[in-house]
């Protein structure tokens, strides 16, 4: 394996250990303040770290957009999917919502055909309908649908599929920096605009924990977008897929749950699919090079 692959695999997981942590800090302010509150200080809370970064290494000038519709497009893509997946983990646990989550690489491999005019293969297609089918057992751990929640983490997973192709599309002509800041910035302001009729204040014991939000949302967002950009995503999508056991070792440690043994199954079937589509795709890209012409 190439060494900018390697680095690449190493910067993804860190990055989901990052974004795990916050979503566990998400889950605990979720239960005790507002939805908009709360994206306001999950996204408010990573700029000053943010920003210190940029200030330290001079980068002022890569904040430089070139596509600024994308931004907003973007933008408007995170508000959705950070307030449903807020709202996910408020009513449910980590590793249920994450078992859900995990649908989005398959979402990203069905969107590749009608947005991006890519041909995708039966083979590949029944590995997403496979995939699905895992989200729908993981969606009825008691044997009855959960409505809101499992909806509510289905259509933020839809929500960061389609914002993958965002990223992809900036970061053609755009920096790290100015993916990650720019998005942060315009998500708090709406968010805080909008969170101020219900602005509920802050508990002092409360602030410990929207700074770990702010820290590790601030890396995590960075040290994807950079995975990203250092190798393709059949590379290293697969190891987002570590963010499961995240859940289910923070669900136990910090909330003291453990899943569903229907939420474990369901999650192992999105994952197989997912892998399975993430490897076809990768052969199709091998076969295509090292085919005569």
């Amino acid at each position: 394996m190439r060494p900018g692959n390697l680095k690449a695999i190493g910067t993804m997981l860190v990055g989901v250990g990052f974004f795990s942590i916050l979503d566990a800090g998400l889950k605990h302010l979720a239960a005790i303040y507002p939805a908009l509150e709360v994206m306001y200080l999950r996204a408010a809370a990573s700029l000053p770290f943010l920003a210190l970064s940029i200030a330290c290494t001079g980068s002022w000038a890569s904040l430089r957009v070139r596509r600024p519709a994308l931004y907003l497009v973007r933008a408007l893509l995170g508000l959705l999917q950070l307030g449903t997946f807020i709202y996910a983990v408020r009513v449910l646990s980590l590793s249920y919502t994450y078992a859900i989550y995990m649908s989005a690489p398959l979402m990203v491999a069905a969107l590749a055909r009608p947005m991006l005019a890519e041909h995708v293969p039966a083979r590949r297609w029944a590995a997403i309908v496979f995939g699905l089918f895992g989200v729908v057992l993981a969606l009825m751990p008691t044997g009855t649908f959960v409505a809101l929640g499992g909806i509510a983490a289905a259509v933020s997973a839809s929500c960061y599929a389609f914002n993958i192709m965002a990223v992809r599309l900036i970061g053609r002509t755009d920096t790290n920096y100015a993916v990650v800041f720019w998005h942060l910035l315009i998500v708090a302001s709406v968010a805080g605009l909008l969170a101020i009729p219900t602005w509920q204040t802050i508990a002092m014991h409360d602030w410990p924990w929207i700074a770990v939000c702010g820290l590790t949302g601030a890396l995590g967002q960075y040290l994807f977008t950079a995975a990203f950009r250092m190798a393709p995503a059949s590379t290293i999508a697969p190891f987002e897929y570590t963010a499961i056991v995240w859940g289910v070792s923070l669900d136990w440690l910090v909330f003291g749950t453990l899943p569903y043994a229907r939420v474990i199954i369901g999650g192992v079937i999105v994952i197989l699919g997912g892998l399975y589509v993430l490897w076809d795709e990768r052969r199709a890209a091998y076969e295509r090079v090292t085919s005569p012409s």
